[in-house]
This record gives C-alpha cells, structure tokens and sequence, in this order.
C-alpha cells in the first residue's frame, strides 16, 4: 500500500472512530458532522469524500474490521484447522489502530452504556445491516478459497460466514448487556470453540 492509500485509510479510521467516540459519549442526535470532523482533524468536506452520513461513519469501523478479518483469514497457514484461523482472524481485530490510542477509551463501563444506546438506533442499526451483508460476502469469499469451495455454487463458504457473522452478532449483544461486564476478546475466541464443537448442550 502506497503512501497515499495509507493515509486514506487512515483518515477514513480516524473519522469512523470520531463518530463513535462522540455518539458515546453526547449520543446520536447531539453530534454533528462539524464535531466529527474537527475531532479527526479534518474537514466537513473531508468528512463528505468519505461518507454519507453519521450512521455511514459509524457503520464503517465494523465492516472494516470484518473485511480486516477475512485479508487475515486469507494470510493464516494453509496447515490450521478452519475454525482455528477463524478464531485467530477475529482476534486480530481487537489490536487498536492509531486511531484508538490517540483517544483511548476513559471509562469503559460508561462506554458500554453509550454503545448500547448507540447501537439502538434504528438509522444505525440499517447501515449495519448493509456494512454486515458486504463484510459476510467477503468471508465467505475468503472461506472458499481457505476450503477449495465455490461461494457461488456450494452452499458451505456461505454457511460458515453466516455462522461467523451470527456469533459476533451474539457476542456483542451479550456484551452490552452482560452484569457483571464481561470481556470481548473472552468471549468471541468461547463462541467460536463451542461452534467447532457443534454447539453441545453445556454440562
């Protein structure tokens, strides 16, 4: 990646990370594409090269995240199990960018109240619909090639990224709501192991 690409992606994080930031902390309806924009450093016209809408930006870092997973699902050794470079894959995504140690999170039972309420809103949860419906396309791509598959013709690369895309559905849902807090990157590596085992009743 050239020095031009690398600085787009990295204002294009920086953004989507302001506007989660902000929407945390004010909520949804109290930050503006100003206040988003002056927190990464660029500006409003900046801002509109890259999205739409708020809910565009917000959206943005999960589908990035999960296009991250599938670029690490495919660079996995060809010797792991599937679901072993799945799980690794995944946990990739919890290294925090530049973006995230330049405003770390201060507090994080007050951050997960603001994700909640955040993630209620119905203007977001469409754009992470679609940003979820492109991010499952693009591991099932990567599944077909990791297992010798067609994602065209045969139904299993798709059933898996379904699955995938399922269990971190239900892990972040379980984790807005977990008392006591309970932590991600213990969470998602458990869901997948339980889904390689085929999901057995516990004991």
């Amino acid at each position: 990646m050239g020095l031009r690409e690398s600085k787009k992606v990295a204002t294009r994080a920086a953004l989507s990370w302001a506007a989660i930031r902000l929407t945390v902390e004010r909520g949804y309806d109290e930050v503006k594409v100003e206040d988003i924009a002056a927190a990464a450093g660029v500006s409003p016209r900046t801002f509109n090269n890259y999205f739409s809408s708020k809910a565009e930006a917000i959206a943005a870092r999960q589908l990035d995240r999960f296009l991250e997973v599938s670029a690490e699902l495919r660079r996995r050794p060809p010797g792991e199990s599937l679901w072993t470079a799945i799980t690794a894959a995944a946990m990739a995504q919890f290294q925090p960018g530049p973006e995230v140690l330049a405003h770390p999170v201060p507090d994080q039972l007050q951050w997960t109240v603001g994700l909640r309420l955040m993630m209620a809103e119905p203007v977001l949860q469409g754009e992470l619909l679609r940003a979820g419906a492109v991010a499952e396309a693009e591991l099932a791509a990567a599944i077909a090639e990791r297992t010798g598959t067609d994602v065209k013709h045969d139904f299993y690369p798709n059933l898996v990224a379904a699955t995938v895309t399922a269990i971190n559905a239900a892990t972040v849902a379980f984790y807005l709501r977990a008392d006591p807090p309970v932590r991600m990157d213990t969470l998602l590596p458990e869901a997948f192991t339980r889904a390689a085992a085929g999901l057995p009743p516990p004991t």
